[in-house]
């Protein structure tokens, strides 16, 4: 848990069991690693199309949804070309 209390007010990434990617700043977290995101978005990627965001604001995040969550490098992330990328989507973890 004070892995997570370092990432709080950063942009963070999220990665969910059933395979979306979810960017936003980590607000909150409690001791069963729910999380609170602001300014949230969904990344999107298709084999047939460019990478889209979806805005979705304030979410709130099971955390036994999450399969990965890390800070977001600012800098790759500002190098990073995202309308170049064209890739199939994550398929859910299966248990």
């Amino acid at each position: 848990m004070s892995l997570l209390s370092s990432y709080v007010d950063k942009t963070v990434s999220v990665v969910t069991n059933d395979g979306r990617i979810l960017i936003g700043i980590l607000k909150g977290f409690d001791q069963s690693c729910n999380v609170i995101l602001e300014s949230t978005v969904e990344r999107i990627f298709g084999t047939d199309v460019a990478m889209q965001e979806v805005a979705v604001g304030l979410y709130v995040l099971r955390g036994d949804d999450i399969a990965i969550l890390g800070e977001l490098d600012a800098e790759k992330e500002s190098e990073t070309d995202f309308q170049q990328i064209q890739a199939a989507p994550l398929r859910p973890v299966v248990h």
